[in-house]
């Protein structure tokens, strides 16, 4: 009886996978610190972006009623809908008593 073995079956060493994870860790290192400068900065074009929507309510909500308005007045006379969360980058919206709005950072 003749048993089947393969002599040229081998599979990884122990030190061929060390360095496969070597790689891929460096990789990692490299790449989230990058993708969460992005983020950073996607969540500030998005609060620009917010900045201008919320600049042009307040132009048409003068137009109509002759008035600087709150954000709340925007909110409640349908301008702006209620469940906006504002910035994505946690900044609030700021509208000064001659109509420019602006965001403000947080206080820590």
């Amino acid at each position: 009886m003749k048993m089947n073995v393969l002599k040229d079956d081998h599979g990884f060493t122990l030190i061929e996978m060390m360095v496969v994870m070597l790689v891929i860790s460096v990789l990692l290192l490299i790449t989230i610190p990058n993708v969460a400068k992005h983020n950073s900065n996607i969540n500030n074009k998005g609060c620009e972006a917010y900045v201008k929507m919320v600049q042009a309510e307040v132009q048409a909500y003068q137009m109509d009623n002759h008035k600087v308005p709150t954000l709340q007045e925007l909110i409640t006379d349908g301008y702006l809908n209620e469940n906006t969360k504002g910035c994505p980058n946690g900044h609030t919206i700021v509208i000064s008593s001659d109509g420019k709005v602006t965001e403000k950072p947080d206080a820590p």
